[in-house]
């Protein structure tokens, strides 16, 4: 029987070429009128999963 991937992990994560997740880093969607610029910047872009959860996101995600 096929696999399903998580539907929750598949739209947070994604898996680069060399096999690394990549996530968005988190405090950027609500109330950013009182945070300020730089914090703002900083929270910007993507940033690599830490290599301690790559197993269970892989058992998550089996066809990323």
């Amino acid at each position: 029987m096929k696999m399903k991937s998580h539907s929750g992990a598949s739209k947070r994560f994604h898996k680069t070429g060399t096999g690394k997740f990549l996530r968005k880093k988190a405090g950027k969607r609500h109330i950013l009128t009182s945070k300020n610029r730089e914090r703002k910047r900083r929270l910007s872009g993507s940033v690599v999963v830490d290599s301690t959860k790559t197993a269970a996101l892989g058992r998550l995600l089996p066809y990323a």
